[in-house]
């Protein structure tokens, strides 16, 4: 099978390789009518542009890279799926660049990185998306950086986010819809600027409705379902235990709703969970728990968007660089009715 090149592309759109190439690389002063069209030839003859070719006749290397703490896990998988998704359609390539804050030299660790590759810009997820020191090697580069869910928004960098308050707000709502009032609330880390966002939505739906919020009843996990177990032990064991339990992520859900069977309390009937991001453990269990959907793909897609904006690569910031995207209740089968 030959390869296709960028001139079977143009020849077949009846366009010239320089429009083509605008159109690949998201640039301007292109019409609606004629982008559309060759988006269309590019798909339909499975066009690859060369990475290496590209990069030899540009200023750029057409490598975003993924700045995350934990490559591993259940929410980097997912940020990293959506953001090779939004490399593959926009011709990009991504490299995923573990950052441990703890480790000694870890910034010349990034600075090497950015140097080495020729990065085009960074896609930065949480935590670290709120380190100071971080943003501060990003700045020094001049490497346009787009934040993934944090704390503010700086001036300087893009941001994709979604309202964890009014998600958690939301849930909670409806576990007092179902006649809960006594509701225990596992909090996330500290250093995840999201754990706070996310009580405050609690509280502030128990506060609209009036209930009061019983500080026993509130305990502090690290996102693992090991502590939703340890934690889950803690809320049960209560004189007055809760009648739901809502867990700032879907592990920590987890481990309560395994802490709940040990113990032979029956989920819903006795005691309703809920957990946060609709990650894969949640549709594992049995029943399937009850969460909120963080699009965590989509938020990372939309990352690469503003990235290879050239408005944006021109000057940081400014409109169209902060998103805020969509969350959604998934009722599922761990809660019910008092």
């Amino acid at each position: 099978m030959s390869i296709v090149t960028i001139k079977d592309v143009a020849a077949r759109a009846g366009v010239s390789p320089k429009t083509v190439s605008r159109v690949i690389n998201g640039e301007a002063h292109v019409r609606p009518e004629v982008r559309e069209l060759v988006q269309k030839v590019v798909a339909e003859l499975d066009y690859r542009p060369n990475a290496f070719a590209r990069s030899l006749s540009s200023t750029r290397s057409y490598l975003l890279g993924l700045f995350i703490d934990d490559p591993v896990s259940g929410y980097a998988a997912d940020v990293q799926h959506g953001a090779l998704i939004g490399c593959r359609e926009r011709s990009y390539h991504l490299v995923v660049e573990p950052v441990d804050l703890a480790a000694p030299g870890w910034e010349n660790q990034v600075r090497g990185s950015i140097s080495a590759l020729r990065l085009d810009g960074a896609i930065v997820a949480p935590p670290i998306c709120d380190e100071a020191a971080l943003m501060a090697v990003f700045a020094e580069a001049g490497l346009p950086t787009v934040l993934v869910a944090p704390s503010v928004a700086p001036p300087t960098s893009g941001t994709v986010r979604m309202d964890d308050q009014l998600a958690a707000q939301e849930m909670t709502e409806y576990l007092l819809g179902l006649g809960h009032r006594r509701i225990g609330f596992v909090q996330g880390p500290i250093r995840h600027s999201a754990s706070a966002r996310r009580e405050e939505g609690f509280r502030r739906a128990m506060e609209k409705a009036a209930v009061t919020v019983d500080e026993a009843c509130v305990v502090r996990g690290d996102f693992s379902s090991r502590t939703g177990m340890e934690l889950g032990e803690k809320l049960l064991a209560l004189p007055d235990r809760p009648t739901a339990i809502f867990a700032s992520n879907d592990d920590m859900a987890l481990g309560v709703l395994i802490t709940a069977m040990k113990h032979g309390i029956a989920v819903p009937e006795k005691l309703s969970v809920c957990g946060f991001d609709d990650a894969p453990s949640s549709r594992a269990a049995w029943p399937q728990v009850t969460t909120v959907r963080q699009p965590k793909a989509e938020m990372a897609a939309a990352a690469v968007d503003i990235l290879v904006n050239p408005q944006f690569r021109r000057k940081a910031g400014g409109e169209g660089s902060h998103l805020m995207l969509p969350h959604e209740l998934v009722l599922r089968g761990s809660t019910g009715p008092i």
